[in-house]
């Protein structure tokens, strides 16, 4: 099959679009899928240039979002058929153990990625377990089928991005959230989600076209952070009382001023470091204060549950930036370590119909 593979950590001249074995269905419990699309994040980045404790085995195929037609399944897989159109949940756990038994897949110590440590969805097939697998819903009228590149970005980010706010900070209607850098797949989705849950939405870009397209998409208040202070402005905003809960995964570059910008008792939520890992803060404002910080990563099963009937309700949907075929996946690639999306960026898989 054609897949766009890294063959080994660099930039993106590492990238090359090949000829890679076709997955096979090795265990009774799963599917195996004909890919229609897929779609990028961050993630892809880190992965791709390396980070401390990623072994791979190269070529390693890229991509942690997908969505495509069940080909063919395992012996034991009764709910899903051949034929069916299918997104999937990227993180793979054991589904043994106590923290999987408990409904916790994201904490359990086998837990892994797709387009990580797993195979990704660059490619024309790849096999899961059914138990990751759900059917694309229908949405109610008046909203529009979910398109492939809808479904194939929709999982990841979104699963995420709803841990984070509704799970981890419980966030409430008419409570203030601040989300850093609105252009990425998970800060976008929270704007939504927030929405969704009632809230008051602050968000910033460097880009005002972003902004604004920001603003078309429901949020209250936008703020350019390379012109304006904006743990200031959030004060400025909420008189003086600051934000209830702060979604950052951009890290050194943004720590401080998402904890200027809390409210007293906040809660600072994050799920990564794009401008990197390593943050200093002054304990006498966060015990002072008494903040909540803590991190989150994607979700359980219970919880992609939920945002799949999110989606189905039509309360969500996957804003997509732009699509590139596989042919052009390095573009893709480019477009995103650029920065220059607003949404999420997705790859049409040119496989079998």
């Amino acid at each position: 099959m054609k897949a766009l593979v890294l063959r080994g950590h660099g930039d993106t001249s590492m990238l090359e679009l090949t000829d890679v074995p076709t997955p096979e269905i090795s265990d009774p419990g799963d599917v195996r899928i004909a890919l229609r699309a897929g779609a990028l994040n961050h993630l892809d980045l880190l992965t791709m240039e390396g980070f401390p404790g990623l072994k791979l085995d190269f070529p390693h195929i890229l991509g942690g979002d997908g969505a495509g037609v069940v080909e063919s399944v395992g012996g034991e897989v009764t709910a899903l058929r051949p034929g069916d159109r299918v997104l999937f949940n990227p993180g793979i756990s054991c589904y043994r153990c106590e923290q999987c038994l408990a409904g916790e897949h994201s904490l359990c110590l086998e837990y892994r990625l797709v387009g990580e440590h797993l195979p990704g969805t660059m490619a024309e097939y790849i096999v899961l377990p059914h138990q990751n697998v759900a059917i694309v819903p229908t949405p109610p009228d008046p909203h529009p089928p979910i398109s492939w590149a809808e479904a194939a970005g929709y999982s990841l980010a979104t699963l995420t991005a709803w841990r984070m706010l509704n799970t981890r900070a419980r966030l409430q209607p008419g409570e203030v959230v601040l989300i850093w850098g609105i252009g990425g797949g998970v800060s976008s989705v929270a704007l939504s989600i927030a929405k969704v849950l009632g809230a008051f939405v602050i968000v910033t870009s460097s880009s005002e076209e972003k902004l604004a397209i920001a603003g078309d998409m429901g949020a209250d208040v936008m703020l350019n952070h390379t012109e304006l202070d904006v743990a200031r402005e959030v004060r400025n905003v909420t008189h003086k009382r600051g934000a209830d809960v702060v979604v950052d995964n951009v890290g050194e570059a943004t720590w401080e001023h998402s904890l200027r910008a809390l409210g007293k008792g906040g809660r600072l939520v994050t799920c990564g470091g794009t401008t990197g890992p390593m943050v200093v803060s002054d304990v006498r404002r966060i015990f002072w204060n008494q903040y909540t910080i803590m991190g989150s990563t994607m979700g359980n099963a219970n919880e992609y549950a939920q945002i799949i009937a999110l989606l189905e309700e039509g309360k969500l949907r996957t804003r997509v930036d732009s699509t590139f075929p596989l042919e052009r996946g390095v573009e893709a690639v480019e477009r995103l370590r650029d920065g220059r999306q607003m949404g999420k960026i997705v790859v049409e898989v040119r496989g079998e119909k």
